[in-house]
């Protein structure tokens, strides 16, 4: 087994690192404190790269170790440090540590949240300055019972929150697109269809969402008119998802009473940042997953995700991909070679600008997830008959779509002769193509193209041609292929009936020129002659 090299250019826990250095097949390199120009030149020599929030991996890091570099995986949950489009583009999973870090994190927001209704560093302050009277007048919190609490978000992190909430009998209502009604209910926290629905009935809001071009400035000037007069934020998820400067404008209207802050839109905050300033403000610098508890839990996960992809191929935690564990791997390993062999026939076979792609499931398959199924039968289409094309099961659906694709799934009921049956369809509103495949025992093998039915084997050196059921021109064909020293290493043949229209698949030693192609097609009675390399 070939070794794979790993990088790891952030500070992790010493354990994951071990993890690494334990695996047999695997070398590491702990680099800190690199450049970007560092890490374009050190990138071509490694298929796995570990980072925390520290170190950018940028789309001319990816580019640079492009065709080795597999995999970056992140030791904490936020990824807005690595360039994620390109790393799909070039087929690099990005892989992160949702787990590792929830009760961390969630207990950090939870103690803001505390330290907010009642004042704790204020008060502290004050008495460590001598103001003890002064500070017992000023700093009269507010009571959590009762209160109702908006969660922004309610993955790992925001349902360990509002456990904790209801636990100090807090009414916990909440906004997530993902979450499903039912398990709304499992949670005992009403669900809102809407952001603004959530936060106009909240004493206290909290974010547990990441940043994207959708959440940045979730909460912003005009939500902020809309809340409840004394209402009280906390973000312990990503910098950007509040508006900073109409936070400030709410605190000094008094619309706001408070806000913690454990991350920002620019970190660290500058001396000019005027919201340090405001007495209404509880700060913690990046903190929330700062446990010793988290640390290790993130670089074990971290440590184990690369080391399982790049020796046995799983996926797990992937933000660009289905996960894919050892078992899913086994079951599915099959199916993707044959998608995509069927893919990659059908981009030789099929008509040059198909508006869609379908891939119909039957039999036992039709029961797993399929995802990378298809993912895989668009790989090999958008490849062909190229061994070096840019397709991956990453950028795959995004490839087809900018090519005008349309991409769907379907699960026909009809009874069928195989135990599994892939279908592969293509074409637009004038012509198409389909091919199928089974296995007979674990051979992959075509069996239909249109409605012709056969026992092909899809590898290697395939001529198909198309020809009148007739005496003689499998012999002409032969003598054509013989007089150019092409050897046929085996024949299927379909027709309709005897005297029809017949389809035959042959097994070559070595690919048909175009040359041979075109002797082919001046046979009497051959219609078509396409030469189909796998």
């Amino acid at each position: 087994m070939s070794t794979r090299r790993v990088l790891v250019a952030d500070p992790i826990a010493d354990r994951g690192i071990e993890l690494l250095q334990e695996a047999e097949g695997i070398d590491v390199d702990v680099k800190l404190g690199l450049s970007e120009a560092e890490l374009i030149e050190l990138a071509p020599n490694y298929e796995g790269i570990i980072v925390r929030s520290g170190v950018k991996i940028t789309a001319p890091v990816i580019e640079a170790g492009s065709g080795v570099l597999r995999a970056i995986g992140r030791a904490g949950v936020g990824v807005d440090n690595i360039d994620i489009p390109t790393a799909t583009k070039h087929g690099v999973v990005v892989m992160n540590t949702p787990a590792g870090n929830t009760i961390s994190t969630a207990e950090h927001a939870f103690t803001l949240m505390m330290s907010l209704a009642r004042h704790i560093p204020q008060a502290h302050q004050s008495v460590v300055e001598g103001r003890f009277k002064e500070g017992r007048k000023a700093y009269k919190g507010v009571e959590l019972y009762n209160k109702t609490l908006a969660i922004l978000g309610m993955g790992r992190i925001g349902g360990e929150f509002a456990r904790r909430a209801m636990g100090f009998g807090m009414r916990v209502v909440a906004y997530d697109p993902y979450l499903a009604a039912s398990k709304a209910k499992n949670m005992r926290v009403e669900l809102c269809e809407t952001v603004d629905e959530a936060v106009v009935q909240a004493d206290f809001i909290t974010l547990h969402m990441p940043k994207t071009p959708e959440t940045t400035h979730l909460i912003n000037a005009e939500r902020i008119e809309k809340m409840k007069p004394g209402v009280r934020i906390v973000n312990c998820a990503r910098g950007g998802l509040i508006d900073e400067a109409a936070l400030l404008a709410g605190i000094k209207e008094g619309k706001v009473a408070g806000a913690a802050l454990d991350v920002f839109e620019d970190e660290p905050p500058s001396a000019e940042y005027e919201l340090l300033s405001r007495e209404e403000m509880v700060f913690t610098p990046h903190l929330g997953a700062s446990t010793e508890e988290a640390q290790e839990n993130v670089g074990i996960e971290i440590a184990e995700a690369i080391r399982d992809r790049l020796l046995h191929g799983a996926v797990v935690n992937a933000i660009n991909m289905p996960n894919l564990d050892e078992d899913t791997l086994r079951e599915i390993g099959p199916y993707l070679s044959l998608a995509e062999v069927l893919g990659k026939m059908a981009s030789q076979v099929g008509p040059k600008q198909p508006d869609f792609f379908r891939i119909d499931y039957v039999g036992t398959v039709s029961d797993i997830d399929t995802t990378l199924v298809t993912r895989s039968g668009l790989k090999g289409y958008l490849e062909g008959g190229s061994t070096s094309g840019s397709a991956n099961y990453l950028n795959a659906p995004s490839l087809a779509e900018d090519r005008g694709m349309r991409i769907t799934e379907s699960r026909p009921t009809e009874s069928c002769e195989y135990t599994d049956l892939l279908t592969i369809t293509v074409g637009n509103s004038e012509e198409s193509v389909s091919l199928a495949g089974t296995f007979f025992g674990n051979q992959p093998r075509l069996v239909k193209i249109d409605e012709h039915t056969l026992d092909a084997t899809p590898q290697g050196h395939l001529l198909i041609f198309e020809n009148t059921d007739s005496p003689g021109v499998v012999g002409a064909l032969g003598q054509v292929l013989g007089k150019n020293g092409i050897n046929i290493a085996g024949m299927n043949l379909s027709r309709d009936e005897v005297g029809g229209e017949a389809l035959s698949i042959l097994n070559l030693d070595s690919a048909a020129s175009d040359e041979v192609i075109e002797q082919i097609l001046e046979i009497e009675g051959i219609s078509s002659a396409r030469s189909v390399e796998l």
